[in-house]
């Protein structure tokens, strides 16, 4: 059992950058997939980037180049930077944590239901 708390969202301007941070605490040794997840207004919720036990990464074709998803095992944190950020990115930011896949390439893809850990979102807007 493992705890998720989202921070860094903001407001910017489309091409400038943020990083988001991810929190984790409870049950950290054991190790999990973690991935971050979006949903806009209207929208269902959507992946964005994953990362396993070994450090291997995926993204989704929408942030490819752009976002690079990486963690600090020490500081139980998740991150998530943002570098070009273009208005289409304006969504709630989620943290999450699956019980079930194991490799990030497995992960690509998957809808939430796999994810059985959830943080409460941080917000990030990009204006035009």
């Amino acid at each position: 059992q493992v705890q998720l708390a989202e921070s860094g969202g903001g407001s910017v301007q489309a091409g400038g950058s943020l990083r988001l941070s991810c929190a984790v605490s409870g049950n950290t040794a054991r190790g999990y997939l973690m991935g971050w997840f979006r949903q806009a207004p209207g929208k269902e919720r959507e992946g964005v980037a994953y990362i396993d036990k070994r450090d291997d990464t995926r993204y989704e074709d929408s942030v490819k180049g752009r976002f690079t998803i990486s963690k600090d095992n020490a500081k139980n944190t998740l991150y998530l930077q943002m570098n070009t950020l273009e208005p289409e990115d304006t969504a709630m930011y989620y943290c999450a944590a699956s019980d079930f896949l194991l490799t990030a390439a497995q992960a690509l893809g998957e809808p939430e239901r796999a994810y059985n850990y959830w943080g409460r979102g941080t917000q990030v807007t990009v204006s035009s």
